[in-house]
């Protein structure tokens, strides 16, 4: 079973980026760039996935499979 990281939609990006390197690649599969958004470092999960219209819960269940 893998490690859970623990992940909820109240983090700011930035921080999760830096928790685990490789939430860039579910970022980017919902279509959020994070590497180039200046947001990041200010953005929770749930307003980085409202801005773009996208489910937070579903983001977060992706993230928290890492």
């Amino acid at each position: 079973m893998a490690k859970k990281t623990g992940f909820d939609s109240n983090m700011i990006i930035a921080d999760v980026l830096k928790k685990n390197k490789e939430a860039i690649k579910v970022f980017k599969q919902f279509g959020i760039n994070c590497s180039t958004c200046g947001g990041r470092s200010q953005e929770t999960i749930r307003t980085g996935a409202m801005n773009h219209g996208l489910d937070a819960d579903e983001l977060v269940k992706e993230l928290n499979k890492l």
